[in-house]
């Protein structure tokens, strides 16, 4: 489906909109497709195709919004899904917060970000690749007895935003991921681990035989795990792990957090929440990146900023509804965020931060959900490596690493430069200090 066919669709949307009597309306049109390959057993298992359209109208009237959905990209599917947008609006309560991002903040330029990398890749050579990742993990080692599968996948994706403000945006986005997951066995233990690599350019992809030798050293490097005393310790995330800190500091500061006093960092705007050595910045406009973009979900332009200023945070993640509902101006994350870049503070990376940590716990995985972004309060499950003098000395499992995140924020003791842009936060491995270990 090309981008013309999609404007199209949009401004049947918009033109039906105004015609019903709507005050503002938005909508977005998508259209993708894309390929996925498992290989398991040294056999394909799977092969699955796919390609989807969507549609999307919000239309405001009298402050209140209505919003209805659509796969159905024919023309009286379209009339027919504005209606009942309208519908609803004329049913919700009125809201005087609601309605579109202002006309002057809308994106005025296009920019190309290289987001658009399509793989010359067919099916034929996918399984080719997905077999011989599987089989580069059970050649690894004779521990490796079995792998939950390899998998190779690609996509292309086109999407179209406008609204009545005569605001229209196109993105075309690809994205790429091999995987493997393996099994290994040892005198009655048993562990699984995975390994994979993503990108928006397969150029950029890490080669696949590497990725299925990688899944298997890591499952063998996990046979033996013990559980550990409970105690307080250093604990390093390596850099996929750590990640995960980042996002709950970014929940932590959303605009809908704040307006809902749900956050952790309630009204925490100019204070310090990290140690002074610690940047954070937004960068949407990165080529080849997951999280970038000229526009936000509101058609409002994206700038670079900075979020945490030698420790200091100095502004939220807004869209125009929740900067209304806090007296504030929106920041162009209506949808989210866009490449949060957090700056290394040591030249090192992992290895070099594990010889120099001492002792303490290494996490390689976390599980469960056990963080409550209103309070702070953190507890998941992990598994990892237990260090000591600057080596790894054993594997650990069914621990718990349990504490605050306002404390754990201000305990940062170090961020790596082995930073890791697989996704919208580019970040190193972090070292925290002080944090509970529960074991046995």
């Amino acid at each position: 489906m090309n981008n013309k066919i999609l404007e199209t669709s949009i401004e049947i949307a918009l033109e039906h909109a105004n015609k019903l009597g709507a005050d503002q309306t938005e909508a977005s049109c998508s259209n993708g497709k894309g390929f996925s390959v498992q290989a398991q057993n040294e056999s394909i298992e799977t092969i699955e195709h796919y390609s989807s359209s969507a549609f999307s109208v919000t239309v405001y009237a009298n402050q209140s919004i209505g919003s209805a959905t659509t796969n159905d990209l024919s023309q009286n599917a379209l009339i027919t899904t504005t209606e009942k947008a309208f519908s609803l609006a004329n049913l919700t309560a009125r809201d005087q917060f609601n309605g579109l991002a202002d006309a002057h903040l809308m994106a005025q330029k296009p920019m190309d970000l290289k987001l658009y990398h399509p793989w010359e890749l067919n099916v034929e050579q996918a399984q080719t690749m997905s077999l011989e990742c599987e089989q580069a993990a059970l050649d690894t080692d004779s521990k490796v007895e079995n792998t939950e599968g390899a998998n190779v996948a690609t996509y292309e994706n086109r999407t179209v935003y406008a609204n009545s403000h005569g605001f229209v945006g196109l993105t075309e986005s690809t994205g790429h991921t091999i995987s493997c997951t393996a099994i290994a066995a040892e005198n009655g233990s048993m562990e699984m681990d995975y390994d994979y690599t993503t990108a928006m350019n397969a150029e950029d992809l890490l080669d696949h035989k590497e990725i299925g030798e990688k899944a298997g050293l890591k499952a063998c490097a996990h046979l033996g795990a013990r559980k550990i005393k409970t105690q307080k310790a250093k604990v390093l995330f390596e850099p996929r792990q750590a990640k995960s800190l980042i996002g709950h500091l970014i929940a932590a500061i959303g605009g809908t957090s704040q307006y809902r006093k749900a956050s952790f960092l309630l009204d925490t705007m100019d204070q310090v929440i990290c140690p002074d050595f610690i940047n954070i910045t937004e960068e949407p406009h990165l080529e080849s990146a997951f999280g970038s973009t000229y526009f936000d979900a509101e058609g409002v332009k994206t700038n670079p900023r900075v979020l945490v200023d030698k420790g200091m945070l100095t502004g939220y993640l807004l869209s125009s509804y929740s900067a209304r509902r806090l007296n504030l101006i929106t920041t162009g994350n209506a949808g989210g965020h866009h490449n949060l870049v957090v700056e290394p503070t040591v030249e090192s990376g992992l290895e070099d931060i594990i010889k120099s940590m001492g002792t303490g716990l290494m996490v390689t995985s976390l599980i469960g959900h056990g963080v409550n972004i209103v309070n702070g309060d953190y507890s998941r499950g992990a598994t990892g490596f237990w260090v000591e003098n600057g080596e790894i000395q054993y594997p650990v499992s069914e621990i718990t690493i349990a504490g605050n995140l306002r404390d754990m924020l201000n305990n940062i003791l170090l961020v790596g430069k082995d930073l890791n842009s697989e996704s919208s936060i580019i970040c190193g491995t972090i070292l925290l200090d002080d944090l509970m270990v529960a074991g046995y």
